[in-house]
């Protein structure tokens, strides 16, 4: 299971939540109350990672369920290493990859590359943190703006920039180059600001054609 690294992240997840590491240690007793305190804690930022990685409402829901069900069977493997949150995460992002690859979706773009001898020149850091984009966006907008992605540059948005996976770990889950991961979230970037020039109505039109095909 790969781990993932602290990073600033646009949509700023919750801190601890109170009497959350109480039920984690009962749950992994088979305390099946316990359990459900979880689901509830948990599941609106589990459907939530789900929908913008898949851009679909009843695939999110699928995959939300599956992902809870999977922790039910796995949760005793949770060490404390990291939050619970971020553990949490981690094997949904690896639940609905392996989703995608099951329905034979390619998860990058093979044309969004860039010349391997270049991956690691400052120039051409595609992985730095975007000021603009960073700055004071509003939430509703750049979620829509998001949606609208098409689906390799959503993927690597997401992943890196919402989660906080390094472009090297990217590489390892999408099967591609990190110089690929680089570009994708550079023209993911690019995209964003584009559509976050245009009205409102451009984007949500944009949205439902993407969840469309």
């Amino acid at each position: 299971m790969i781990e993932t690294k602290p990073g600033p992240s646009l949509f700023k997840r919750n801190p601890p939540i109170a009497g959350e590491a109480e039920a984690i240690e009962a749950a992994k007793n088979g305390d099946a109350e316990a359990f459900s305190k979880l689901y509830a804690l948990h599941k609106r930022r589990v459907y939530t990672l789900c929908l913008r990685m898949l851009g679909n409402v009843s695939e999110a829901e699928d995959m939300t369920q599956e992902a809870f069900l999977h922790l039910f069977r796995k949760i005793g493997s949770f060490r404390g290493e990291s939050a619970f949150s971020t553990w949490l995460h981690r094997l949904t992002v690896n639940l609905v990859l392996m989703h995608l690859r099951k329905k034979g979706l390619n998860l990058v773009s093979l044309e969004e590359t860039i010349n391997p001898s270049e991956d690691d020149a400052p120039k051409r850091d595609f992985g730095s943190r975007d000021p603009q984009l960073a700055g004071s966006v509003d939430r509703v907008a750049l979620e829509r703006a998001v949606t609208s992605l098409p689906p390799g540059y959503r993927m690597v948005f997401i992943l890196h920039d919402v989660e906080g996976f390094e472009h090297n770990e990217i590489a390892t889950m999408l099967e591609c180059s990190t110089g690929n991961s680089k570009s994708q979230l550079h023209k993911a970037r690019l995209k964003l600001r584009e559509l976050l020039r245009q009205p409102e109505q451009s984007i949500q039109q944009a949205g439902l054609k993407e969840a469309a095909q």
